[in-house]
């Protein structure tokens, strides 16, 4: 199962429409998770309509429109792992034991916020993921998402992928 990991796309504010390479990689995606800040809901109806299936929850910078068709905590099983996502997870000294006591029954946590791309792993086996932003990279030096493999209980082939400079 190919998975497909984006968060804090910020559209229209920070870019008017999501990059071609990352549109381009929907089709073969199984399955589409956004952690939140999407900003508006075009994009949300966007990847509905492109996905065969999408997981979302919201970010701070969303709002009713899309906090009333997404929730702030999304949970998912795929292939025998649990998976969830939350938009923000606080700071990151600290994160590995927070999201692991928050979070204890989950394999996978998906998150967002810092547009700061993560992967690490709790001491619990809580593998935490964070695939940056497709359209702000802040103080980042590329624009990023993440693509993986879920096979046989196992999440596999975990990649940040880079986006060409606008």
């Amino acid at each position: 199962m190919r998975l497909l990991l984006m968060s804090d796309t910020h559209l229209p504010k920070r870019a008017k429409v999501l990059p071609a390479a990352l549109l381009d990689e929907l089709p073969r995606a199984d399955v589409v998770f956004h952690a939140g800040d999407w900003v508006d809901a075009a994009t949300l109806d966007l990847l509905e309509g492109r996905c065969a299936r999408l997981v979302g929850v919201y970010g701070n910078n969303d709002g009713p429109d899309l906090r009333a068709r997404l929730p702030e905590v999304a949970y998912v099983e795929l292939g025998g792992l649990r998976f969830g996502m939350v938009h923000e997870t606080g700071p990151a000294q600290g994160r590995e034991a927070r999201c692991a006591a928050r979070f204890p029954d989950l394999d996978v946590l998906v998150f967002g916020h810092s547009h700061i791309p993560w992967d690490t792993t709790a001491p619990s086996g809580l593998r935490l993921l964070n695939p940056g932003s497709p359209t702000d990279r802040r103080r980042q030096p590329h624009c990023t998402y993440m693509t993986a493999i879920v096979e046989e209980g196992r999440l596999m082939d975990v990649e940040l992928h880079r986006l060409p400079q606008r």
